[in-house]
């Protein structure tokens, strides 16, 4: 049986963080090379060394993806060395505040998150999509929380820049799907293995629970009655990767475990 993304050379945007290295893990154990990007190179090399030491394909690139010109020069060199790019997935941090009512909050931190995720995401899905309309083929993805389509007090900042990303995505959707590229995304919030007390306080200050009574808070609310896994979110962005979801685009993957039922 073929690997889902046998022949596949995807690039991730924040391949050295926690999601992104459990989705680059996934995608080499189905078969693509991928070509990690961010900014931190001992993270990006020790995600990289993982995958080859099991067999897979793995290349990286130290630069930031709020950077147009490294983006547009990354990718250039991705086709020149494998071909073609035929997934592009960002992941990068936006630098979101949580935890401060919106009155209360700096304009600063309230557009931080809003533009860093959405020029992030133009810069690298455009450079993706003018390589994939030139092959015929393609997918783009990214993630946010879902807070974009709902409204829930303390989010601050997550919300109008999950908003103002999907929105975006979904009309890039109708305007390269007649040349065959795809555009989808994922939900998800809280992923488990993801979780530590740095990143946590970075986003809602010094109250904000811990990792482990934030995860059972999550999995109390959620339908399932569990938080999101790792395994979970990448199991899905392969398969929005892969030609199994040729029929996809436009759309959000619900992984919330049920935290949103949309």
């Amino acid at each position: 049986m073929s690997k889902l993304l046998e022949g596949k050379n995807a690039i991730i945007y924040g391949g050295g963080g926690g999601i992104g290295g459990g989705v680059a893990r996934t995608f080499a154990r189905e078969g693509a090379h991928v070509f990690l990007a961010g900014r931190t190179r001992d993270k990006l090399d020790a995600i990289a060394d993982d995958i080859t030491a099991s067999g897979g394909l793995a290349d990286i690139a130290v630069l930031d993806a709020l950077d147009e010109r490294a983006v547009d020069e990354h990718v250039g060199d991705v086709v020149s060395k494998a071909g073609s790019v035929d997934v592009s997935f960002n992941l990068i941090n936006r630098g979101d505040v949580q935890g401060i009512p919106l009155v209360e909050m700096k304009t600063d931190d309230l557009l931080r998150a809003v533009v860093n995720g959405l020029q992030s995401n133009f810069l690298t899905a455009r450079a993706a999509a003018r390589r994939m309309i030139e092959q015929g083929s393609g997918v783009i993805l990214h993630l946010n929380s879902a807070s974009g389509a709902g409204a829930m007090p303390g989010m601050g900042s997550t919300g109008p820049a999950d908003a103002a990303t999907e929105a975006f995505m979904r009309y890039l959707a109708a305007e390269v799907g007649p040349h065959g590229v795809r555009v989808c995304g994922i939900w998800t919030a809280g992923v488990a293995e993801t979780l530590t007390r740095e990143k946590l306080t970075a986003v809602g200050g010094e109250g904000v629970p811990d990792p482990q009574t934030l995860v059972e808070m999550i999995g109390g609310m959620a339908a399932l009655r569990r938080a999101p896994r790792l395994a979970d979110v990448a199991e899905v962005a392969a398969f929005l990767a892969s030609d199994r979801a040729a029929g996809m685009t436009g759309t959000m993957a619900n992984v919330t475990s049920g935290l949103t039922l949309r």
